[in-house]
């Protein structure tokens, strides 16, 4: 079977770990048994400044066509960052109904947590965030516009069925891993409407999976948490924004943001999915060559684990745990000196040695 990938790289630092996760992509093809096809589009704020739109009228119609999207960085201080979130990354998720965010917090081989773990034990957990609704719904408006009573409103959108297919999928992913534990993450003491029906459809739903242990953590305490016992943690459930603020904070336990992965899961592959670092395009170090690639090349490889291939995603891992333990072709972040392109042909290097 051969896969169709779009390649969105993006903007800043998102076109250069593009660019190392591409090799990796090609060597993958030429040394595995899996047939890749990828076209690329130049779909970014110079796009937008280009053509007022950040992607064409027919953009969403193309993309459908496709098995997976990897997606690198958006973000140029030349557009308000409201257009280019909202005219390209939100309408990929929402249209192609990629309800989960699936963001894994890791600490690997080679790297030391800022956080003390107790008896020496894992951190490995991941954090399902509902990713089409909730309070990253485009719902509200203002009022008043340079008046003292000048107002804002943004509502909050919850569904039943939006929080019983995210849970779904938390049970079903936890019970295939052999994770024993579900963390909701929620503020339903303060947050009295939305997040009381966010708990009781969520626990609705883990009434149907008492195989699998249920805890429920005020979101304050529950980032506390992170930072004291993190490796009490092993599937965490959150809402678009909390699971938005949690996942950074679980990339900062285990190495940074430089090395962070996601995806934006549509689990019944109606639509393709799309697999982007949680990184921005970071301006300030873009063009200098010392962005860190392990972050998409990760993204690749959770691809791959959606399409089916789990043992790339494994060779991928193995590849970039034994770079880090290796020291010498690290980046900055990482107290490195090598390059991106430096990194990424040593991972390519280390993957088919």
């Amino acid at each position: 079977m051969t896969y169709k990938i779009a390649i969105i790289p993006g903007d800043g630092i998102g076109k250069e770990v593009m660019k190392e996760a591409i090799k990796m992509l090609d060597a993958v093809t030429l040394h595995e048994s899996v047939e890749i096809e990828y076209d690329q589009f130049d779909w970014n704020s110079e796009y937008y400044l280009q053509h007022n739109r950040m992607m064409p009228e027919d953009g969403l119609e193309k993309l459908k066509g496709y098995d997976a999207i990897l997606f690198g960085a958006i973000g140029d201080q030349r557009v308000p960052d409201d257009i280019s979130v909202w005219d390209l990354i939100m309408p990929i998720r929402k249209t192609f109904q990629q309800y989960v965010n699936f963001r894994p917090a890791k600490l690997l081989k080679g790297l030391e947590s800022p956080v003390k773990v107790r008896g020496n034990k894992p951190i490995d957990f991941v954090i399902i965030r509902e990713n089409s609704e909730g309070e990253y719904s485009n719902v509200g408006g203002s009022m008043f516009s340079g008046e003292q009573r000048e107002l804002a409103v943004q509502n909050t959108v919850m569904t039943k069925q939006g929080i019983e297919q995210v849970t779904e999928f938390a049970c079903n992913y936890a019970r295939n891993h052999d994770l024993e534990k579900i963390t909701n993450a929620t503020k339903s003491n303060a947050i009295i409407h939305t997040m009381k029906f966010w708990d009781q459809v969520v626990e609705t739903v883990m009434e149907q999976h008492k195989d699998i242990a249920y805890e429920k953590y005020y979101i304050d305490a529950l980032a506390a948490y992170f930072v004291q016992r993190p490796e009490d943690f092993k599937v965490v459930l959150a809402s678009n924004l909390f699971g938005d603020i949690l996942s950074d904070l679980g990339s900062a336990i285990v190495g940074g943001l430089g090395i962070a992965p996601s995806a934006n899961i549509n689990p019944s592959k109606d639509y393709p999915s799309m697999f982007e670092p949680v990184h921005g395009s970071a301006p300030d170090i873009a063009g200098k060559g010392i962005a860190n690639p392990i972050a998409q090349i990760w993204s690749l490889a959770l691809m791959f684990e959606h399409l089916g291939r789990k043992d790339i995603h494994d060779k991928i891992l193995s590849s970039i745990e034994e770079l880090i333990a290796g020291k010498s072709r690290l980046t900055a972040d990482l107290d490195g000196t090598a390059s991106t392109e430096q990194a990424g042909d040593e991972l390519v290097k280390i993957l088919y040695k």
